[in-house]
């Protein structure tokens, strides 16, 4: 199964300023302010939501093909999610723009500062999903994650017009997007992703109750955070799935990408609905236990211990082989 992930593709520089953001401020001069922070460290992490799904995937091996937009100084980043089984040939490279960045500080109350630049981002919505179907030999999936508003909407009429079946994913997104876009993303979507409070989000700014949206989607997946994922179906039983245990917790971010790149995964395996959650869910768990999006290692071992753990024998059994 071919299943393209688009989506944005960008990378992270944290820094830490040892001292408080509040005590550099002067009351009367607010309306010029002119500051700079000499920080402890810096921290440049690899993320953007399509990267971080098709890096899950990659080290799930299943081969998910990229497609973004990127600067020239994307070299690296494609070396790395190449080595990590990553298809990056559909990812553009601007002529023009950096890579997507965000720049965050963070002080000693953990207030932040910070810049997105979208920088090549805006260039994805001049890749033609047609052009990728033809480079790799046709596409069973598209995965439509936050990138470009205006690339989503083109992606997702694409795959109406070309009848490629395709998930709805708008994540981030959703904040700036009205009912009308929303609207356009989600109907005739194979799948619909979302958290607990944009699912509500989504019903408030289309209008559409819950059952309208189960009519007009194939399947509706909500994460619900450590409550696990819910999946439903129009005339279906909801399938719900905990989450696995976990050994730490070190930094939430990520952990919806992951969530996604393992129950993807799961579809190109063939291996139903409730393991693709599954899988997804354990995924989740490595990311909620390492600090940054693509820091995680998969030791297939631990991972199949620990999903043995969490969803029993036959569950692991369908899944190992895959695995192997």
């Amino acid at each position: 199964m071919r299943i393209a992930v688009t989506g944005s593709i960008a990378t992270d520089h944290l820094m830490t300023f040892p001292g408080r953001f509040t005590d550099q401020l002067v009351a009367d001069q607010l309306h010029t302010v002119s500051l700079s922070f000499l920080v402890d460290n810096l921290d440049v992490r690899r993320g953007g939501v399509g990267a971080n799904i098709a890096f899950g995937m990659g080290t799930l091996g299943t081969r998910p093909i990229l497609v973004g937009a990127a600067g020239a100084d994307f070299d690296e980043y494609r070396a790395w999610l190449d080595r990590h089984g990553v298809d990056t040939g559909s990812v553009r490279i601007s002529e023009v723009l950096h890579t997507a960045r965000f720049v965050c500080t963070t002080d000693a109350d953990h207030n932040q500062i910070g810049s997105f630049y979208t920088g090549a981002m805006s260039e994805a919505r001049l890749i033609e999903l047609q052009s990728v179907a033809d480079r790799v030999g046709g596409l069973d999936l598209v995965s439509i994650g936050a990138d470009d508003p205006e690339a989503m909407l083109r992606h997702t009429e694409e795959c109406r017009t070309r009848s490629i079946p395709f998930a709805a994913d708008f994540s981030q997104q959703i904040a700036r997007m009205n009912g009308e876009e929303i609207r356009i993303l989600l109907d005739g979507a194979t799948y619909l992703f979302s958290n607990e409070y944009e699912k509500g989000l989504i019903e408030s700014k289309t209008g559409w109750s819950d059952e309208q949206i189960l009519s007009k989607v194939g399947h509706r997946v909500t994460t619900l955070g450590a409550r696990g994922v819910r999946i439903e179906r129009a005339g279906h039983d909801p399938i719900e799935v905990h989450c696995a245990e976990e050994e730490r917790k070190a930094d939430p971010t990520g952990v919806g990408d992951a969530f996604r790149a393992g129950f993807l995964s799961g579809l190109a395996w063939g291996v139903g609905l409730e393991r693709s959650a599954q899988v997804g869910c354990m995924l989740a768990t490595l990311v909620i236990e390492t600090v940054g999006t693509q820091e995680y290692t998969l030791r297939r071992t631990h991972f199949m211990d620990r999903f043995t753990k969490a969803y029993g024998d036959e569950a692991a059994a369908e899944v190992r082989v895959h695995l192997s």
